[in-house]
């Protein structure tokens, strides 16, 4: 008669203990009522299969399967037991990759005795020390999971795969910078890693000196995107999917430095956006609001311009040759204390437009048509209106000192200067 201690394949808990007395079979049979399964074979803890009884001795350690191959215990998991009361007396065993309970199946306590263990994150493994996992972050779930109390593990850790590594049920991407901050204290993932996601692991694990470093990377993150000037393809989008009958709204939108030539942009509020050195050459700007919009340096060659509101914008150094700010229905273009301050607008068709207050010094106005146009108290300062039509305009006020008025259509003094 031979004592044995069996255990289902794969296993390291709930052991039976079981008589052997006359065959083996009697030994599969035994195991398939103890385990609930079709007992089929038998291999001992180094994987050697077991097909005659004389290879038994008592108190051996065996696995039972009911047909697949024999299922490795992880060296992670290496473990030996405490105290196990078998039939009044205590059970020893030189093995040391299994723990032992009676046939009532009494919980024993297990003991660690290899440092590294291995991790199956979401399908990817990781192996660490178990000094990593706990001296960083002593509280956090990791340290918890493989932290030694007494009588066994303080937080009892997951369920094992067949390779013995415990299973954690998380995304391995963002994993793996928590532990690789947990290895040497500092944070580094890819940029292709998104920190939302790092965050909310090192949330779920416990990792509190992590959580702040990162709230504080995504808020910069956030930061930085919200300075990004928008791209053609993002106001395209804005305006295919934007309804016809609906206001599309850019008011203080960055817009630096974007091509959006012609496209129509007719009726858009840019009030407050940023323009600077954007390319709109052949756009169609008109009835936009660009009130105290910064065009400086922009590039609006040929654009259309008719009622639009410009009213303190900033076109310093903007390029407007050619444009058309006059609508035949009879609305005018306000762009009344408008910046443009060495502007080039020659050749541009401004008839009736309001630049009452507007700095134009060292502006470029040659061939212009500005009929009836409100210069009242503009600063025309060395401004070039050579070959220009002046017909009704208002001049009243206006600074023209060093201003060149060669071969103008309309003479100085046949505009009416004071109204």
């Amino acid at each position: 008669m031979k004592r044995v201690i069996v255990f289902r394949n794969g296993s390291e808990v709930d052991g039976k203990v079981i008589l052997v007395t006359h065959s083996l079979e009697e030994l599969l049979s035994s195991a398939s009522s103890k385990f609930g399964i079709v007992a089929k074979r038998l291999f001992t803890p180094q994987g050697g299969e077991i097909d005659d009884l004389k290879l038994i001795r008592d108190d051996d350690i065996l696995y039972v399967a009911e047909s697949e191959n024999f299922i490795p215990i992880g060296s992670s998991i290496r473990s030996t037991p405490c105290a196990a009361n078998v039939t009044g007396s205590s059970v020893s065993s030189s093995s040391s990759t299994f723990v032992t309970a009676n046939e009532d199946s009494v919980p024993v306590c297990s003991k660690i005795n290899s440092e590294w263990v291995t991790l199956n994150v979401g399908g990817k493994y990781f192996t660490t020390s178990r000094s990593t996992l706990m001296t960083k972050e002593p509280m956090s779930m990791l340290a918890r999971m493989f932290a030694e109390g007494d009588n066994g593990f303080i937080m009892t850790p997951s369920n094992v795969d067949k390779n013995g590594a415990y299973l954690i049920d998380r995304s391995p991407t963002y994993f793996e910078p928590i532990l690789n901050y947990l290895r040497n204290g500092q944070l580094i993932f890819d940029n292709n890693v998104n920190p939302e996601g790092v965050l909310e692991e090192a949330r779920f694990f416990g990792i509190e000196s992590l959580i702040p470093q990162l709230e504080s990377l995504i808020q910069s993150s956030q930061r930085s995107r919200d300075n990004v000037p928008l791209t053609r393809r993002d106001v395209v989008n804005a305006l295919i999917l934007t309804p016809y009958t609906a206001e599309l709204r850019f008011q203080g939108v960055n817009l630096a430095g974007s091509d959006l030539s012609r496209l129509d942009l007719r009726y858009i509020n840019f009030k407050y956006a940023c323009l600077h050195g954007c390319r709109m050459v052949g756009a169609n700007l008109s009835w936009c609001c660009l009130e105290r919009a910064d065009l400086s340096h922009a590039q609006l060659e040929g654009a259309q311009l008719l009622g639009v509101k410009m009213l303190c914008a900033n076109l310093e150094g903007a390029n407007l040759r050619g444009c058309n700010f006059e609508d035949p229905a009879g609305s005018r273009a306000n762009m009344e204390g408008v910046n443009l301050k060495g502007a080039n607008l020659e050749g541009s068709n401004m008839a009736g437009v309001n630049l009452r207050v507007a700095t134009l010094k060292n502006a470029n106005l040659q061939n212009c048509d500005l009929r009836a146009a409100v210069l009242a108290g503009a600063d025309l300062e060395n401004c070039d209106l050579s070959g220009s039509d002046l017909h009704e305009a208002n001049l009243r006020g206006a600074n023209l000192k060093d201003a060149a008025f060669e071969l103008m259509l309309t003479p100085l003094h046949m505009s009416q200067t004071i109204r």
